[in-house]
């Protein structure tokens, strides 16, 4: 597959080669000292973290990941070991929220994978998965691509055939939770550029129609352009706008993300919007961090922070402006799903709850342990499908333990984990995006509309 670095006059990464001079680290954004001196190793993030709940294992624990990153400043090598308990780390950034002393483990976990990702050499098979995922995942245009076959799969009964011959679990974890993840696909019509807002203008809205989101569930961006319009917004939607990055910021591939961050910067700078609007969790905390992406760059660094004081989750943004459109009742009962970069990342957890009490007739339940992740974590479940399944099989129980008709929650990611996590206990549960369940209320489409898996 052809590196994405081809073309933008940067050789590839892996044409370059890691740098080992016996260090962990460099000095082009190590993790800072002083971060790391936050941490008392008091404990507090231990039952919060998903590695160390399910290993117990105190390398795979926030405060272990720090220990090692403490090794790596003082000049210990980059070692196999090392690198495996970084690896492991979901991101998911719960030990923030449980911190007491306000550790930036986002930061510093951010920092040392883009460390690993340039001086540490992974074995074949790893590299050749991981490039293949960043070749494909976050390019809209080469995941669209992708719809016509899996619909074909889906819709010819050769993927019940394949289920029931259980060869892709012979073939190998990775093939087997890649096929398990994908969403049964609708067809619906992309958003135009431009949508008008029904009665007075409140406000000019750019919109992240996103990778996965876009190829995947373009159903959801569709309810967030009725939402958005109905509640006196202009919906601004530039074709071609591309990745936001948070895929490659996530997972250490900094210069990468760099390039998608400043095109979507040029895409959107000059629409006039007021906001920019994310109906995924994962990317929405990136976006809201492009001034510290971009601080070094001397052409960016302004319009980078300018950009970002605009961005706004669908439910933040919803509940700043207040509702305007009426509801109709749905006479149903959800269970809601706090999304890790939503609730630990972003800290929107009132919003989106608030939203969903304000429909007449709708009840929403609460899930045990809302703060351990559903195993998603954008690539995790795929580089590491068994703890991910464990994760994924833990939530599915959780939600099916409330007895709820629906689960609501607000990523691509985790919709398609739960849903892979219920297909393996046999069950069937209804879900959708908090703007479908906004978008059914407005439209007064009735719960039916909603209770369907």
């Amino acid at each position: 597959m052809v590196d994405a670095t081809w073309g933008t006059g940067e050789p590839p990464r892996d044409v370059l080669g890691p740098v080992d001079d016996g260090r962990a680290f460099d000095h082009d954004h190590p993790p800072r000292a002083d971060l790391l001196a936050d941490c008392v190793h008091c404990g507090f993030c231990l039952p919060s973290c998903p590695t160390y709940v399910l290993w117990g294992a105190e390398a795979d624990s926030p405060r272990g990941r720090i220990y090692l990153m403490n090794e790596g400043v003082d000049g210990e090598p980059l070692s196999p070991s090392m690198v495996s308990h970084f690896d492991k780390c979901l991101g998911c950034m719960a030990c923030v929220t449980a911190c007491p002393s306000g550790v930036q483990y986002d930061r510093l976990i951010e920092d040392t994978r883009a460390q690993v990702e340039r001086r540490f050499t992974r074995d074949r098979g790893d590299a050749l998965l991981r490039r293949a995922i960043f070749a494909l995942f976050p390019y809209p245009r080469r995941l669209r691509l992708l719809r016509g076959p899996l619909r074909a799969y889906q819709s010819s009964g050769l993927q019940r055939l394949v289920a029931r011959s259980g060869l892709l679990d012979r073939l190998g974890p990775t093939l087997a939770t890649l096929e398990s993840l994908a969403p049964r696909l609708r067809k619906v019509p992309p958003p135009p550029s431009r949508v008008a807002a029904r009665g007075a203008r409140r406000a000019v809205v750019g919109m992240l129609t996103g990778c996965v989101q876009g190829a995947f569930f373009p159903e959801v961006n569709s309810a967030t352009v009725r939402v958005l319009a109905a509640e006196g917004c202009d919906v601004v939607i530039p074709p071609g706008q591309g990745c936001c990055g948070a895929l490659s910021v996530h997972n250490g591939r900094r210069d990468e993300a760099l390039r998608f961050a400043r095109r979507l910067i040029d895409t959107f700078e000059h629409t006039g919007m007021d906001y920019f609007v994310v109906n995924a969790a994962g990317c929405g905390s990136s976006l809201k961090e492009y001034g510290d992406l971009l601080a070094d760059d001397p052409a960016y660094a302004r319009r980078a922070a300018a950009f970002a004081a605009k961005v706004r989750d669908l439910a933040e943004l919803l509940e700043e402006l207040g509702p305007v459109a009426p509801r109709h009742p749905l006479p149903l009962t959800v269970a809601y799903h706090d999304a890790c970069h939503l609730a630990h990342a972003q800290g929107v957890r009132a919003q989106p709850r608030a939203l969903l009490r304000g429909i007449p007739g709708l009840t929403v339940r609460e899930i045990a342990d809302p703060e351990l992740c559903c195993g998603s974590a954008g690539i995790w479940n795929v580089l590491n499908p068994v703890p991910a399944a464990e994760l994924g099989d833990r939530k599915a129980a959780n939600v099916l333990a409330t007895g709820a008709e629906l689960l609501v929650t607000a990523n691509p990611g985790c919709m398609m984990q739960v849903a892979a996590a219920l297909r393996r206990q046999g069950a069937e549960l209804a879900m959708a995006h908090t703007a479908q369940v906004l978008d059914a209320s407005l439209r007064g489409l009735g719960a039916d509309a909603l209770r369907t898996p």
